[in-house]
Protein backbone atom coordinates (compact mmCIF):
# COMPACT_ATOMS: atom_id res chain seq x y z
CA UNK A 1 0.00 0.00 0.00
CA UNK A 2 1.50 3.31 -1.07
CA UNK A 3 1.83 6.38 1.12
CA UNK A 4 -0.67 8.21 -1.04
CA UNK A 5 -3.31 5.52 -0.55
CA UNK A 6 -2.61 5.56 3.20
CA UNK A 7 -3.16 9.33 3.28
CA UNK A 8 -6.42 9.01 1.37
CA UNK A 9 -7.65 6.32 3.76
CA UNK A 10 -6.83 8.54 6.76
CA UNK A 11 -8.60 11.48 5.11
CA UNK A 12 -11.67 9.36 4.55
CA UNK A 13 -11.58 8.16 8.17
CA UNK A 14 -11.52 11.70 9.56
CA UNK A 15 -14.36 12.98 7.39
CA UNK A 16 -16.52 9.87 7.69
CA UNK A 17 -16.01 9.72 11.49
CA UNK A 18 -17.55 13.18 11.71
CA UNK A 19 -20.74 11.92 10.11
CA UNK A 20 -20.75 8.60 12.00
CA UNK A 21 -20.33 10.24 15.38
CA UNK A 22 -22.98 12.84 14.61
CA UNK A 23 -25.27 10.02 13.49
CA UNK A 24 -24.99 8.46 16.96
CA UNK A 25 -25.13 11.64 19.04
CA UNK A 26 -27.98 13.38 17.20
CA UNK A 27 -30.62 10.62 17.58
CA UNK A 28 -29.63 9.98 21.20
CA UNK A 29 -30.02 13.69 21.98
CA UNK A 30 -33.40 13.69 20.20
CA UNK A 31 -34.53 10.70 22.29
CA UNK A 32 -33.26 12.46 25.44
CA UNK A 33 -35.39 15.49 24.56
CA UNK A 34 -38.49 13.29 24.26
CA UNK A 35 -38.76 12.84 20.50
CA UNK A 36 -40.36 9.60 19.25
CA UNK A 37 -38.63 6.77 17.34
CA UNK A 38 -40.48 7.97 14.23
CA UNK A 39 -38.90 11.43 14.61
CA UNK A 40 -35.51 9.79 15.11
CA UNK A 41 -36.10 7.85 11.91
CA UNK A 42 -36.69 11.14 10.07
CA UNK A 43 -33.51 12.58 11.58
CA UNK A 44 -31.45 9.57 10.49
CA UNK A 45 -32.97 9.75 7.01
CA UNK A 46 -31.63 13.28 6.63
CA UNK A 47 -28.05 12.00 6.74
CA UNK A 48 -28.77 10.49 3.32
CA UNK A 49 -31.15 13.09 1.86
CA UNK A 50 -28.47 15.51 0.61
CA UNK A 51 -26.68 12.68 -1.15
CA UNK A 52 -29.85 11.74 -3.03
CA UNK A 53 -29.95 15.11 -4.77
CA UNK A 54 -26.23 15.90 -4.94
CA UNK A 55 -24.63 12.50 -5.65
CA UNK A 56 -25.14 12.54 -9.43
CA UNK A 57 -24.10 16.21 -9.90
CA UNK A 58 -21.20 15.54 -7.53
CA UNK A 59 -20.12 12.56 -9.62
CA UNK A 60 -20.10 14.69 -12.77
CA UNK A 61 -18.26 17.46 -10.90
CA UNK A 62 -15.64 14.93 -9.79
CA UNK A 63 -15.25 13.66 -13.37
CA UNK A 64 -14.42 17.24 -14.38
CA UNK A 65 -12.37 18.49 -11.41
CA UNK A 66 -10.72 15.44 -9.86
CA UNK A 67 -10.05 15.01 -6.15
CA UNK A 68 -8.95 18.07 -4.21
CA UNK A 69 -11.66 20.62 -4.97
CA UNK A 70 -14.61 18.30 -4.17
CA UNK A 71 -12.96 17.22 -0.91
CA UNK A 72 -12.35 20.83 0.14
CA UNK A 73 -16.04 21.66 -0.33
CA UNK A 74 -16.96 18.56 1.67
CA UNK A 75 -14.72 19.58 4.55
CA UNK A 76 -16.35 23.03 4.75
CA UNK A 77 -19.84 21.48 4.80
CA UNK A 78 -18.98 18.90 7.49
CA UNK A 79 -17.34 21.46 9.81
CA UNK A 80 -20.29 23.82 9.39
CA UNK A 81 -22.86 21.13 10.17
CA UNK A 82 -21.21 19.69 13.26
CA UNK A 83 -20.21 23.15 14.47
CA UNK A 84 -23.81 24.34 14.26
CA UNK A 85 -24.86 21.46 16.53
CA UNK A 86 -22.28 22.58 19.10
CA UNK A 87 -23.71 26.11 19.24
CA UNK A 88 -27.39 25.16 18.97
CA UNK A 89 -28.09 21.56 20.08
CA UNK A 90 -31.80 21.62 19.23
CA UNK A 91 -33.75 19.32 16.91
CA UNK A 92 -33.96 21.63 13.84
CA UNK A 93 -30.21 22.26 13.96
CA UNK A 94 -29.56 18.54 14.43
CA UNK A 95 -31.49 18.04 11.19
CA UNK A 96 -29.27 20.64 9.48
CA UNK A 97 -26.16 18.91 10.84
CA UNK A 98 -27.43 15.61 9.44
CA UNK A 99 -27.94 17.15 6.00
CA UNK A 100 -24.51 18.81 5.88
CA UNK A 101 -22.37 16.02 7.35
CA UNK A 102 -24.14 13.38 5.27
CA UNK A 103 -23.77 15.35 2.04
CA UNK A 104 -20.13 16.13 2.79
CA UNK A 105 -19.30 12.48 3.31
CA UNK A 106 -21.03 11.45 0.09
CA UNK A 107 -19.22 14.01 -2.06
CA UNK A 108 -15.83 13.13 -0.61
CA UNK A 109 -16.41 9.39 -1.00
CA UNK A 110 -17.18 9.75 -4.72
CA UNK A 111 -13.99 11.77 -5.27
CA UNK A 112 -11.82 9.32 -3.31
CA UNK A 113 -13.28 6.20 -4.90
CA UNK A 114 -12.93 7.57 -8.43
CA UNK A 115 -9.33 8.62 -7.82
CA UNK A 116 -8.34 5.25 -6.35
CA UNK A 117 -10.17 3.28 -9.05
CA UNK A 118 -8.48 5.21 -11.85
CA UNK A 119 -5.06 4.77 -10.26
CA UNK A 120 -5.46 0.97 -10.00
CA UNK A 121 -3.88 -1.28 -12.62
CA UNK A 122 -6.03 -4.28 -13.49
CA UNK A 123 -8.84 -6.24 -11.83
CA UNK A 124 -6.72 -7.78 -9.05
CA UNK A 125 -5.41 -4.38 -7.98
CA UNK A 126 -8.96 -3.00 -8.09
CA UNK A 127 -10.04 -5.59 -5.52
CA UNK A 128 -7.00 -4.85 -3.38
CA UNK A 129 -7.18 -1.04 -3.37
CA UNK A 130 -10.92 -0.98 -2.77
CA UNK A 131 -10.51 -3.44 0.08
CA UNK A 132 -7.92 -1.10 1.62
CA UNK A 133 -10.04 1.99 0.96
CA UNK A 134 -13.12 0.29 2.43
CA UNK A 135 -11.25 -0.06 5.73
CA UNK A 136 -11.64 3.70 6.18
CA UNK A 137 -15.43 3.77 6.75
CA UNK A 138 -15.19 0.65 8.91
CA UNK A 139 -12.63 2.29 11.21
CA UNK A 140 -14.46 5.63 11.23
CA UNK A 141 -17.71 3.86 12.09
CA UNK A 142 -15.89 2.73 15.23
CA UNK A 143 -14.01 5.95 16.04
CA UNK A 144 -16.98 8.27 15.48
CA UNK A 145 -19.69 6.51 17.54
CA UNK A 146 -17.28 5.26 20.23
CA UNK A 147 -15.67 8.65 20.87
CA UNK A 148 -19.04 10.42 20.70
CA UNK A 149 -20.52 7.95 23.18
CA UNK A 150 -17.61 8.40 25.60
CA UNK A 151 -17.90 12.19 25.49
CA UNK A 152 -21.67 12.07 25.97
CA UNK A 153 -21.27 9.92 29.08
CA UNK A 154 -18.15 11.48 30.59
CA UNK A 155 -17.46 15.02 29.25
CA UNK A 156 -20.32 16.72 31.09
CA UNK A 157 -21.04 17.09 34.81
CA UNK A 158 -23.36 14.07 34.58
CA UNK A 159 -23.73 11.22 32.08
CA UNK A 160 -25.86 12.29 29.14
CA UNK A 161 -25.79 15.99 29.98
CA UNK A 162 -26.13 18.62 27.27
CA UNK A 163 -22.45 19.58 27.71
CA UNK A 164 -21.46 16.00 26.92
CA UNK A 165 -23.38 16.18 23.66
CA UNK A 166 -21.78 19.53 22.84
CA UNK A 167 -18.33 18.05 23.44
CA UNK A 168 -19.16 15.18 21.10
CA UNK A 169 -20.30 17.54 18.34
CA UNK A 170 -17.19 19.69 18.83
CA UNK A 171 -14.89 16.73 18.25
CA UNK A 172 -16.90 15.83 15.14
CA UNK A 173 -16.43 19.39 13.84
CA UNK A 174 -12.65 19.25 14.29
CA UNK A 175 -12.04 15.89 12.61
CA UNK A 176 -12.76 16.90 8.95
CA UNK A 177 -10.09 19.64 9.05
CA UNK A 178 -7.43 16.93 9.10
CA UNK A 179 -8.90 15.47 5.89
CA UNK A 180 -7.97 18.55 3.87
CA UNK A 181 -4.36 18.55 5.06
CA UNK A 182 -4.08 14.87 4.09
CA UNK A 183 -5.62 15.26 0.62
CA UNK A 184 -4.07 18.55 -0.53
CA UNK A 185 -0.69 16.89 -1.27
CA UNK A 186 -2.22 14.25 -3.54
CA UNK A 187 -1.30 14.52 -7.21
CA UNK A 188 -4.30 14.88 -9.52
CA UNK A 189 -4.68 12.33 -12.33
CA UNK A 190 -4.96 13.56 -15.95
CA UNK A 191 -8.55 14.47 -16.95
CA UNK A 192 -10.49 12.16 -19.25
CA UNK A 193 -12.92 13.00 -22.03
CA UNK A 194 -15.74 10.56 -22.77
CA UNK A 195 -15.95 9.31 -26.34
CA UNK A 196 -19.32 10.44 -27.72
CA UNK A 197 -20.87 12.40 -30.57
CA UNK A 198 -20.63 15.70 -28.72
CA UNK A 199 -23.91 15.27 -26.82
CA UNK A 200 -23.89 14.91 -23.07
CA UNK A 201 -24.52 11.27 -22.08
CA UNK A 202 -27.40 10.57 -19.71
CA UNK A 203 -26.63 8.86 -16.42
CA UNK A 204 -29.73 6.69 -16.78
CA UNK A 205 -28.19 5.10 -19.87
CA UNK A 206 -25.98 3.16 -17.50
CA UNK A 207 -29.06 1.41 -16.12
CA UNK A 208 -29.77 -0.10 -19.54
CA UNK A 209 -26.91 -2.52 -18.94
CA UNK A 210 -28.25 -5.67 -17.18
CA UNK A 211 -25.07 -6.20 -15.14
CA UNK A 212 -25.15 -2.62 -13.84
CA UNK A 213 -28.85 -2.94 -12.88
CA UNK A 214 -28.27 -6.18 -11.01
CA UNK A 215 -25.26 -4.80 -9.22
CA UNK A 216 -27.23 -1.74 -8.11
CA UNK A 217 -30.06 -3.92 -6.77
CA UNK A 218 -27.67 -6.15 -4.84
CA UNK A 219 -25.96 -3.07 -3.42
CA UNK A 220 -29.36 -1.67 -2.42
CA UNK A 221 -30.38 -4.85 -0.59
CA UNK A 222 -27.17 -4.92 1.43
CA UNK A 223 -26.99 -1.19 2.15
CA UNK A 224 -30.56 -1.42 3.49
CA UNK A 225 -29.31 -4.00 5.98
CA UNK A 226 -26.65 -1.55 7.12
CA UNK A 227 -29.37 1.11 7.56
CA UNK A 228 -31.53 -1.27 9.60
CA UNK A 229 -28.66 -2.05 11.95
CA UNK A 230 -27.68 1.62 12.34
CA UNK A 231 -31.27 2.59 13.12
CA UNK A 232 -32.28 -0.29 15.37
CA UNK A 233 -29.26 -0.53 17.70
CA UNK A 234 -29.63 2.97 19.29
CA UNK A 235 -33.42 2.54 19.63
CA UNK A 236 -33.14 -1.01 20.98
CA UNK A 237 -30.32 -0.05 23.33
CA UNK A 238 -32.22 2.99 24.61
CA UNK A 239 -35.34 0.87 25.28
CA UNK A 240 -33.26 -1.64 27.25
CA UNK A 241 -31.48 1.03 29.30
CA UNK A 242 -28.03 0.43 27.79
CA UNK A 243 -25.66 3.43 28.29
CA UNK A 244 -24.68 5.53 25.27
CA UNK A 245 -21.04 4.43 25.52
CA UNK A 246 -22.09 0.76 25.35
CA UNK A 247 -24.41 1.46 22.39
CA UNK A 248 -21.47 3.16 20.69
CA UNK A 249 -19.32 0.12 21.48
CA UNK A 250 -21.88 -2.23 19.89
CA UNK A 251 -21.88 -0.14 16.71
CA UNK A 252 -18.11 0.09 17.00
CA UNK A 253 -17.79 -3.70 17.23
CA UNK A 254 -19.75 -3.97 13.99
CA UNK A 255 -17.42 -1.45 12.36
CA UNK A 256 -14.24 -3.09 13.60
CA UNK A 257 -15.39 -6.50 12.37
CA UNK A 258 -15.98 -4.93 8.94
CA UNK A 259 -12.48 -3.43 9.11
CA UNK A 260 -10.89 -6.78 10.02
CA UNK A 261 -12.51 -8.62 7.12
CA UNK A 262 -11.49 -5.83 4.74
CA UNK A 263 -7.88 -6.06 5.95
CA UNK A 264 -7.87 -9.75 5.08
CA UNK A 265 -9.43 -9.32 1.64
CA UNK A 266 -6.41 -7.79 -0.15
CA UNK A 267 -4.34 -10.81 0.91
CA UNK A 268 -6.76 -13.28 -0.67
CA UNK A 269 -8.02 -11.00 -3.48
CA UNK A 270 -6.69 -13.30 -6.20
CA UNK A 271 -8.98 -16.08 -4.94
CA UNK A 272 -12.15 -13.99 -4.65
CA UNK A 273 -14.98 -13.75 -7.15
CA UNK A 274 -17.17 -10.70 -6.74
CA UNK A 275 -20.50 -12.42 -7.42
CA UNK A 276 -19.75 -15.30 -5.04
CA UNK A 277 -18.76 -12.99 -2.17
CA UNK A 278 -21.95 -10.94 -2.61
CA UNK A 279 -24.21 -14.01 -2.69
CA UNK A 280 -22.66 -15.49 0.48
CA UNK A 281 -22.95 -12.12 2.24
CA UNK A 282 -26.66 -11.83 1.44
CA UNK A 283 -27.46 -15.31 2.72
CA UNK A 284 -25.42 -14.87 5.92
CA UNK A 285 -26.96 -11.45 6.60
CA UNK A 286 -30.49 -12.80 6.20
CA UNK A 287 -29.75 -15.56 8.73
CA UNK A 288 -28.22 -13.16 11.27
CA UNK A 289 -31.17 -10.78 11.02
CA UNK A 290 -33.42 -13.68 11.93
CA UNK A 291 -31.40 -14.35 15.10
CA UNK A 292 -30.65 -10.78 16.25
CA UNK A 293 -34.04 -9.99 17.94
CA UNK A 294 -33.52 -12.88 20.35
CA UNK A 295 -30.38 -11.24 21.78
CA UNK A 296 -31.50 -9.54 25.00
CA UNK A 297 -28.15 -8.47 26.47
CA UNK A 298 -25.51 -6.02 25.28
CA UNK A 299 -23.12 -8.96 24.92
CA UNK A 300 -25.49 -10.87 22.66
CA UNK A 301 -26.14 -7.77 20.57
CA UNK A 302 -22.38 -7.22 20.34
CA UNK A 303 -21.78 -10.78 19.07
CA UNK A 304 -24.44 -10.38 16.40
CA UNK A 305 -22.97 -7.00 15.46
CA UNK A 306 -19.52 -8.54 14.99
CA UNK A 307 -20.90 -11.32 12.77
CA UNK A 308 -22.89 -8.80 10.74
CA UNK A 309 -19.75 -6.70 10.40
CA UNK A 310 -17.93 -9.69 8.89
CA UNK A 311 -20.82 -10.36 6.50
CA UNK A 312 -21.55 -6.80 5.35
CA UNK A 313 -17.91 -5.70 5.46
CA UNK A 314 -17.13 -7.87 2.43
CA UNK A 315 -19.63 -6.08 0.21
CA UNK A 316 -18.28 -2.66 -0.70
CA UNK A 317 -14.87 -3.71 -2.11
CA UNK A 318 -16.55 -6.27 -4.37
CA UNK A 319 -19.25 -3.84 -5.53
CA UNK A 320 -16.70 -1.13 -6.27
CA UNK A 321 -14.39 -3.50 -8.12
CA UNK A 322 -17.21 -4.77 -10.33
CA UNK A 323 -18.61 -1.27 -10.93
CA UNK A 324 -15.24 -0.04 -12.22
CA UNK A 325 -15.02 -3.03 -14.55
CA UNK A 326 -18.45 -2.60 -16.14
CA UNK A 327 -18.54 1.19 -16.64
CA UNK A 328 -16.46 3.40 -19.01
CA UNK A 329 -13.48 5.01 -17.30
CA UNK A 330 -14.51 8.54 -18.25
CA UNK A 331 -17.86 8.00 -16.50
CA UNK A 332 -16.65 6.39 -13.27
CA UNK A 333 -17.59 9.44 -11.20
CA UNK A 334 -21.06 9.51 -12.76
CA UNK A 335 -21.57 5.80 -12.10
CA UNK A 336 -20.40 6.22 -8.51
CA UNK A 337 -22.78 9.14 -8.09
CA UNK A 338 -25.70 7.15 -9.50
CA UNK A 339 -24.92 4.29 -7.12
CA UNK A 340 -24.69 6.64 -4.14
CA UNK A 341 -27.91 8.39 -5.13
CA UNK A 342 -29.78 5.10 -5.37
CA UNK A 343 -28.68 3.69 -2.03
CA UNK A 344 -29.18 6.99 -0.24
CA UNK A 345 -32.66 7.41 -1.68
CA UNK A 346 -33.31 4.14 0.09
CA UNK A 347 -31.58 5.44 3.22
CA UNK A 348 -33.94 8.42 3.27
CA UNK A 349 -37.07 6.31 3.04
CA UNK A 350 -35.97 3.29 5.07
CA UNK A 351 -35.39 4.87 8.51
CA UNK A 352 -38.82 6.53 8.35
CA UNK A 353 -40.29 3.18 7.29
CA UNK A 354 -38.37 1.42 10.06
CA UNK A 355 -39.66 3.91 12.64
CA UNK A 356 -43.27 3.46 11.53
CA UNK A 357 -42.95 -0.31 11.18
CA UNK A 358 -41.23 -0.58 14.56
CA UNK A 359 -44.16 1.23 16.18
CA UNK A 360 -46.64 -1.16 14.54
CA UNK A 361 -44.96 -4.57 14.62
CA UNK A 362 -41.98 -4.02 16.91
CA UNK A 363 -38.24 -4.01 16.27
CA UNK A 364 -38.15 -7.79 15.83
CA UNK A 365 -40.56 -7.53 12.90
CA UNK A 366 -38.27 -5.00 11.21
CA UNK A 367 -35.33 -7.39 11.55
CA UNK A 368 -37.21 -10.43 10.27
CA UNK A 369 -38.78 -8.63 7.28
CA UNK A 370 -35.39 -7.26 6.22
CA UNK A 371 -33.74 -10.67 6.66
CA UNK A 372 -36.33 -12.33 4.43
CA UNK A 373 -35.93 -9.61 1.80
CA UNK A 374 -32.14 -9.82 1.59
CA UNK A 375 -32.15 -13.60 1.67
CA UNK A 376 -34.58 -13.78 -1.22
CA UNK A 377 -32.56 -11.17 -3.11
CA UNK A 378 -29.43 -13.34 -3.06
CA UNK A 379 -30.62 -14.84 -6.35
CA UNK A 380 -29.63 -11.59 -8.07
CA UNK A 381 -26.06 -11.95 -6.82
CA UNK A 382 -25.77 -15.38 -8.46
CA UNK A 383 -26.81 -13.79 -11.77
CA UNK A 384 -23.75 -11.52 -11.58
CA UNK A 385 -21.70 -14.61 -12.43
CA UNK A 386 -21.90 -13.72 -16.13
CA UNK A 387 -18.60 -12.72 -17.74
CA UNK A 388 -17.86 -9.12 -18.57
CA UNK A 389 -17.71 -8.08 -22.17
CA UNK A 390 -14.12 -7.66 -23.38
CA UNK A 391 -14.69 -3.96 -24.01
CA UNK A 392 -15.71 -3.42 -20.39
CA UNK A 393 -12.66 -4.91 -18.74
CA UNK A 394 -10.43 -1.87 -18.95
CA UNK A 395 -10.56 -0.33 -15.52
CA UNK A 396 -7.89 2.29 -15.60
Amino acid sequence: MTRELARLILAQICLHACMAGTRLAAPLLALREGYSPAAVGVLLALFALTQVFLALPAGRFVDRHGLRRPVSYSVVAAVTGAGAAVAFPVFPVLCLAALLTGGATGGAVIALQRHVGRAADGVLQLRQVFSWLAIGPAISNFIGPFSAGLLIDHAGPTAGSLWGYRAAFLLMAVLPIASWFLVRRTRELPPLVAANDGSRPKAWDLLREPMFRRLMLVNWFLSSCWDVHTFVVPVLGFERGIPASVIGSILGAFAMAAAVIRMLMPVVAAHLKEWKVLAVSMLATGLLFGVYPFMQSALGMGICSVLLGFSLGMVQPMVMSMLHQITPEARHGEALGLRLMAINASSVAMPMLFGSAGALVGIAGVFWATGLLVGAGSRLAWKLKGKLAPSDKASG
